[in-house]
């Protein structure tokens, strides 16, 4: 039987069309029924970040195709580079691993941390829940009271680990700004370090605003602590009266190197893939977050936690890496060598 040429063509149209949508090399919708997706936790349990992680952990599910369940795990260590370092070079790059990191942790390659074995430009951005204001404070009953004291007087302050903000920023500054922090590290969380603080066992510490504000709810409102500083990309609304570090730098290179040095708070609490995924499942993991970032449960379990959403998407974190790793190099290198 013969088909009119106009007809044949039209059929052969067709039967291309419909082998380019199944055949090997077809791309197709991503399905993760019956899996189970992995959420790395860059921190251990209890402290904000953990918050943030099962907090999305528990509501991710159902916006990714398939409804798969979704199992959060702690991966501490190295402040927070463990985690990076997984998803960076082990974990699977099917869809089914992601994990939520520490801020300042990107900034390590350029920096020259020791154990960052990853390329933050090559990672998968898939979003953050929250934007993030930077905060050192010291108790109430410590000689050092303002910035200013701290120009001239010494004020001991834990962290968890050398990779991490509450390690970097303080040495940094110390040598930026002359500030007079003495460090002490080895507590497992920041929410042994503000209970090293209750017990006068350190006498302050650099941590994120929300972290205070949500494991000390009364710390700032009834003046138990002294805020000294806030940092970030803005000034935050919830703390007028605290100075920003940006106003209290003295010239031009300073104000460009504290600038570099805090850059990591833009990025919140980011979620982040495996590189080199296929365009699909990017945008599948991006978009299952954008909606669980206006999922009503989701954000009515943030906010019993006193957790602040105030989501950004994965493009805007992977544009703001970008702008990051495009510091000039002197800049770069005063911070590096400050962190050695």
């Amino acid at each position: 039987m013969k088909f009119p040429r106009r007809q044949f063509l039209r059929l052969a149209a067709s039967a291309t069309a419909l082998a380019a949508m199944t055949g090997p090399g077809a791309t197709q919708t991503p399905n993760l029924a019956g899996k189970n997706v992995q959420v790395i936790i860059g921190s251990t349990t209890g402290g904000v970040n953990d918050l943030w992680g099962r907090a999305v952990a528990r509501h991710l599910g159902k916006h990714l195709p398939g409804q798969p369940s979704v199992i959060p795990q702690n991966m501490p260590g190295a402040g927070g580079l463990n985690a990076v370092n997984y998803i960076y070079n082990t974990a699977p790059r099917n869809g089914t691993a992601l994990a939520n990191i520490v801020s300042s942790v990107p900034l390590g390659p350029l920096t020259g941390a020791t154990g960052a074995r990853f390329d933050s430009l090559k990672l998968t951005w898939v979003g953050t829940p929250t934007t993030q204001t930077y905060l050192c404070l010291s108790t109430a009953n410590a000689k050092v009271k303002t910035f200013a004291d701290l120009l001239t007087t010494e004020l001991i302050v834990g962290t968890s680990g050398v990779g991490a903000g509450p390690s970097i920023y303080p040495k940094a500054l110390n040598g930026l700004m002359g500030t007079k922090f003495k460090i002490v590290s080895g507590f497992p969380s920041a929410s042994n370090v503000l209970l090293a603080m209750e017990r006068n066992e350190v006498d302050g510490a650099c941590l994120p605003a929300e972290g205070v504000l949500t494991l000390r709810p009364d710390w700032i409102a009834n003046k138990k602590v002294n805020v000294l500083f806030q940092a970030g990309a803005r000034p935050n609304s919830k703390l007028k009266g605290v100075p920003f570090i940006l106003d209290l730098a003295r010239t031009r290179q300073e104000k460009e190197a504290v600038d570099f040095l805090f850059a990591g708070n833009s990025l919140g609490r980011p979620f982040i893939a495996p590189p080199d995924m296929p365009a699909e499942l990017i945008k599948m993991l991006r978009d299952a977050f954008n909606a669980t970032m206006k999922d009503d449960q989701f954000i009515a379990d943030a906010e019993r936690q006193r957790l602040d959403v105030a989501p950004e998407d994965g493009e805007h974190l992977a544009t703001l890496v970008k702008r990051i790793y495009q510091t000039p190099k002197p800049i770069i290198d005063k911070i590096g060598e400050l962190l050695k």
